[in-house]
């Protein structure tokens, strides 16, 4: 991989993957619980959209190629698009969907996947603005609402992985990622275990990691030049939009406040004892009241603990 690209490389929060992961686990009947809360909440009104509109259904389902020990399990590039930038917009991603894929792209991408020509339901015109509704619908009845609190835990994710990469470097930070991800001394990224081809990304403009509420991991691109991996989201069960608890009554005093307003960007105990003047013991007191009141988040980065405010936490040092 070219030094130059990696030196690019960065974490990125993409809702069209988050819609992705939002498919694959509406797929299947899932063992976390977190997931079964998702799958119960949302399997009855998707599979009666896809009942109402076969052409979607079949589209979905010739979208996917499961693996074997000697088959490379596969899901449709449509599905998976490389973000261009970071911060795009769920309407953004699938603008970029609608401007470059055509019905004759779908139906290609499906022969790739399938390796045999896709259904005959399909092979109509119209199948590439089917896809951006199937996309759309699930965005909008199974992620939109809840989308504030997965940013906050995607973010949260790239804020631990960011930390851990300056300490540590890629070779610390990849085999975290996933299992099947690693980085060899001559600087290669493997991401298969399966004995593919590498590819070449010496024409590649960007490279992104975007964490998903999804128990697996992906591949995707933008031929030629933007790439991005997927991978499971750590601390998905991080409940950062929970009814608050009777913690938000303590949140009073000049110290506490202090602490809070500190946290506008993350900070361990070390560097909150620093900004604010305050002993550590006195500040690990104040986070555990802000954390039992919802007004902050944490996550571990390496040796330390990071903390940073939730939007309960923006709210309450605006007033």
């Amino acid at each position: 991989m070219p030094a130059d690209l990696l030196a690019r490389s960065r974490f990125v929060v993409s809702p069209l993957h988050e819609v992705s992961a939002a498919i694959t686990l509406l797929g299947r009947p899932p063992n976390v619980p977190w997931q079964r809360a998702f799958y119960s909440a949302h399997r009855a009104a998707f599979d009666a959209m896809l009942a109402e509109h076969p052409v979607r259904a079949t589209l979905l389902h010739s979208a996917f190629r499961g693996s074997t020990a000697k088959r490379l399990g596969w899901m449709a590039d449509f599905l998976t698009v490389a973000p261009e930038r970071p911060g795009m917009s769920f309407q953004e991603e699938l603008d970029v969907i609608a401007r470059e894929w055509d019905d004759a792209r779908v139906l290609g991408d499906l022969w790739e996947v399938g390796h045999h020509p896709p259904a005959e339901i399909l092979q109509v015109p119209g199948v590439h603005r089917e896809l951006l509704a199937l996309l759309e619908w699930v965005w909008t009845a199974t992620v939109a609402s809840d989308w504030p609190r997965r940013e906050r835990v995607l973010q949260a994710d790239i804020v631990s992985r960011t930390a851990r990469l300056a300490s540590g470097g890629w070779a610390a930070v990849i085999p975290e990622l996933s299992a099947r991800w690693s980085w060899l001394p001559d600087g290669q990224l493997v991401v298969s275990r399966h004995d593919i081809p590498p590819r070449d990304l010496r024409d590649a403009l960007s490279l992104s990691f975007v964490p998903v509420h999804s128990p697996g991991t992906w591949v995707s691109w933008r031929l030629p030049t933007h790439y991005a991996l997927a991978y499971p989201v750590g601390g998905a069960l991080a409940d950062t939009g929970s009814p608050l608890g009777d913690g938000l009554a303590r949140l009073v005093g000049g110290n506490r406040a202090r602490v809070l307003r500190a946290l506008a960007t993350p900070h361990s105990t070390t560097q909150l004892a620093a900004l604010t003047g305050l002993p550590i013991g006195s500040i690990g007191g104040h986070l555990r009241v802000l954390l039992d009141a919802g007004a902050v988040l944490r996550r571990r980065s390496g040796r330390e603990v990071l903390y940073w405010r939730t939007e309960l936490g923006d709210a309450l040092t605006s007033t």
